[in-house]
């Protein structure tokens, strides 16, 4: 089998030797070979798991990126195709998130306020998770006679929209988001329309980016036979 030289897979990817060797020290590829000098020895499936690293990471985040090659190297493909599929299945829950926002968006009224217990059922957002964002200025709440948290119908779109972004794949995109949204004035609904848009982008960028990733995934499993 070819052997190539850590430096030439870096140039290949424009990313560092250093990076090359955190993949590994992370298990995410399998060991090398040494040398008698004691340097590595990387082969072209070892190429094929750093191309897949590259190509997975921007749609599918790291954190799966490792899990999904993790079991390749364990021959365990069927694991790692239900775990492909199950964010894939939360792609599309983002989708019906942000569908409906707009729904919410058409019906908005100010009148009507929810306990933070009602926003975190409907939501299934824990009580905890709201307190911080209104902490962090995402989401404001007023007290009632009784002390307790209220949301209004606004405040309730804003919890949704920081959902979406609790789900998405953190890039630099998904920190603008958020900043957005923290400086997003009450009551602007044409603010809340462009961050929708925002929002959708994001989604149909995610999907572009994990089909290039699935492609590079294709190649490694039949370069390790798997398929």
């Amino acid at each position: 089998m070819k052997k190539i030289k850590p430096i030439d897979i870096a140039k290949k990817l424009n990313i560092s030797t250093s990076s090359l060797r955190s993949y590994e020290e992370r298990g995410i590829v399998p060991k090398p070979s040494r040398s008698s000098a004691g340097y590595r020895i990387y082969t072209e499936e070892h190429l094929a798991y750093f191309d897949c690293i590259i190509a997975m990471s921007p749609g599918f985040g790291m954190d799966i990126t490792s899990a999904v090659l993790k079991a390749l190297q364990r021959k365990e493909l069927d694991d790692a195709l239900w775990i492909i599929n199950s964010v894939q299945v939360a792609a599309f829950e983002d989708k019906i998130l942000i569908e409906q926002v707009n729904k919410h968006l058409e019906h908005l009224t100010f009148e009507k306020s929810m306990t933070i217990g009602e926003v975190a059922l409907q939501t299934n957002i824990p009580p905890s998770t709201l307190r911080y964002w209104e902490k962090e200025g995402y989401v404001k709440s007023k007290r009632g006679n009784n002390n307790y948290r209220y949301f209004n119908s606004y405040q309730y779109l804003k919890v949704l929209i920081m959902k979406f972004t609790q789900n998405a794949v953190y890039s630099h995109d998904v920190v603008q988001l958020k900043k957005y949204i923290r400086n997003l004035e009450d009551y602007n609904v044409e603010g809340v329309k462009k961050i929708i848009e925002e929002c959708q982008q994001l989604i149909n960028k995610r999907n572009q980016e994990q089909l290039h990733g699935l492609y590079y995934l294709n190649r490694l499993c039949s370069k390790l036979g798997l398929i």
